[in-house]
């Protein structure tokens, strides 16, 4: 997996990837970012790549030249035409679904606007995928695209060290994850719970369903509607949401 960050602020980016797990699956070879600083792409002597936007209004708004150009240098290193995010409030909301899907890929591009944003002409013939990590607008699309990058990361093989990882995590059959423990046994009275302890892993395992199913009931009910969920299930929610209420 090889990502391609179209950006004003490489160094944020860089700086932000270049670090714990995803820094270190960079450093095995498991994944790749290139950043493209797209200002290197301008032609005036300034280095401008904005400007005021037709029909007037307030701030600038990215031009499509230098994005355009910054696109091109990295498409003439691949074989083939990649998929370009565009990190927008406009776009569908990023999802685990996604990130999966997304994970399956070569070579993917982010595109990083700023300012009031950017050319609508070249969003047009280089974006395939407009995405919004949620409902709030930031100064930049480099967060945004750090947090995509992070999350697919995730899914490629080896980055966790321990694969089965990604597959009991929050979200992925639209459960959130069950409570989580480790030593001491007993902290300021509380104690870890005896199941856990027991070595007993039908008994853990059955724990933890019942908890992912809980925690999601609490706090995500509207996972519950896509969860897969079997009749036992259903029935343990039945039981156990009645009381809570």
């Amino acid at each position: 997996m090889k990502f391609y960050c179209l950006t004003l602020f490489p160094e944020m980016v860089r700086n932000g990837m270049h670090t714990s797990i995803t820094g270190r699956a960079m450093e095995k070879g498991l994944i790749e970012l290139e950043t493209v600083n797209i200002r290197d792409f301008t032609t005036n002597k300034h280095l401008k790549v904005d400007d005021y936007p037709y029909g007037g209004g307030a701030g600038l708004v990215m031009q499509a030249e230098p994005v355009y150009k910054a696109y091109e240098s990295v498409c003439a290193k691949l074989t083939k035409k990649p998929r370009v995010v565009f990190l927008t409030p406009c776009g569908k909301t990023f999802h685990q679904k996604m990130a999966k899907e997304l994970a399956q890929e070569e070579e993917l591009i982010f595109l990083c606007g700023h300012y009031e944003g950017v050319d609508e002409r070249v969003l047009e013939m280089i974006v395939t995928d407009n995405v919004s990590i949620g409902d709030y607008v930031l100064t930049g699309g480099e967060l945004p695209a750090m947090v995509m990058m992070d999350c697919i990361s995730r899914l490629v093989p080896g980055v966790l060290g321990n694969d089965v990882s990604a597959d009991t995590e929050s979200f992925q059959e639209n459960l959130l994850e069950y409570p989580q423990y480790t030593r001491p046994e007993e902290f300021m009275g509380q104690k870890v719970p005896e199941v856990l302890l027991s070595g007993h892993h039908a008994n853990v395992e059955k724990w933890r369903r019942e908890q992912s199913l809980l925690r999601t009931a609490k706090y995500r009910p509207d996972l519950l509607e896509k969860a897969e969920l079997c009749a036992k299930d259903l029935q343990f929610l039945q039981n156990n949401t009645c009381k809570q209420e």
